[in-house]
């Protein structure tokens, strides 16, 4: 059975097969819905249900609880159409402009650059590039059928391999495999560009950069690709980790800091040992932005990384600093152990 998606307030419209989520159905009509993680877990899909009626896949309690259910908020990762739907969303433009596609690739090069961090490197076959934008993801496809998804950190104006950071996660399908057997040369297959995490370069306004962890990743991207295009809109960039090893290319943010005269970095640590001798910002990543720029009403914000840090940021940005909510734009790092549950 096919039912009939209508979206508000742009009045398009798509078509739903009773199998497939609400998402899945917009990608392939090329209705530009946000999304990032696609299994749940994120809330960058979360829309409202008007009319008809839909039940949800397994998902995170914190990117929709019951309550907000009963209310007609809805995932449309994984929504479940029962008949033809009227949903609120914000839709985003020129999301669909680089198709999706599934390409094999070949791992160029594997650097360890933090205890639990690596760098890979991959190079697509002869004659073949990547069109995507900057801050977007690919997932890789793994034999079991299973998927994981990992940033592009490589900006999307160069000739040169992708890369992608990746954190270890113990016990991890993939991860476990890029720490341990994984080497060069070895053939991975993945689709892409996805998600709706990317620059938007018809804005003028000062950018906030807001990172933790491997959520610097497309962070990187964004502001390569500008520093390419010879932009000269103010960027923030504040990135946080638990210890100092935690901001693995801090150099490079610091050479950026120097060399860009619209680009300043504020590093934040939240548990550094005595012995590391930090002598730089301490705390909650987004609350060092909240401290520094108490007025974002003007203001963009890009922030990637763990969820709960994205939701914070989201929720203190709009309700203490007053950010405008369609000028939050985010892609929360889900784990393995989110993808499963």
């Amino acid at each position: 059975m096919t039912f009939q998606i209508t979206v508000q307030p742009s009045g398009h419209q798509f078509s739903c097969e009773e199998d497939e989520t609400v998402l899945a159905a917009a990608m392939r009509a090329g209705v530009g819905l946000p999304y990032g993680c696609k299994n749940g877990a994120c809330s960058s899909c979360r829309g409202k249900v008007v009319s008809g009626s839909v039940t949800h896949k397994p998902h995170q309690e914190r990117a929709l609880s019951k309550e907000d259910e009963a209310k007609g908020y809805s995932l449309f990762c994984c929504a479940i159409a029962h008949e033809d739907l009227v949903i609120e969303a914000r839709e985003v433009a020129g999301s669909d402009d680089y198709p999706i596609r599934k390409m094999p690739s070949r791992v160029a090069t594997l650097e360890k650059v933090a205890p639990d961090v690596v760098v890979m490197t991959l190079q697509l076959p002869a004659n073949e590039t990547l069109k995507f934008r900057a801050g977007q993801y690919i997932e890789f496809m793994l034999r079991d059928g299973k998927r994981r998804s990992y940033s592009l950190a490589s900006p999307p104006d160069q000739d040169q391999p992708l890369a992608l950071h990746i954190r270890h996660m113990p016990g991890g399908l993939f991860t476990d495999q890029v720490f341990s057997t994984m080497k060069e040369r070895d053939i991975l297959r993945f689709e892409g560009p996805m998600g709706t995490f990317f620059v938007r370069e018809d804005s003028d306004k000062p950018m906030v950069l807001l990172a933790s962890g491997t959520g610097f990743a497309p962070i990187k991207a964004i502001v390569e690709h500008l520093r390419a295009q010879n932009s000269t809109r103010p960027m923030t960039l504040y990135w946080g980790g638990r210890r100092p090893q935690d901001l693995y290319m801090d150099a490079l943010c610091r050479q950026w800091e120097a060399i860009l005269p619209n680009f300043t970095y504020v590093p934040v640590i939240s548990a550094a040992l005595p012995e590391e001798n930090w002598r730089g910002r301490t705390g909650f990543v987004h609350a060092a932005v909240m401290a520094d720029l108490p007025d974002l009403s003007g203001h963009q914000v890009y922030a990637c990384g763990a969820p709960l840090m994205v939701e914070s940021a989201k929720r203190d940005f709009a309700a203490l600093c007053g950010l405008p909510e369609d000028e939050f734009f985010a892609d929360a790092f889900t784990t393995e152990a989110d993808i499963n549950k």
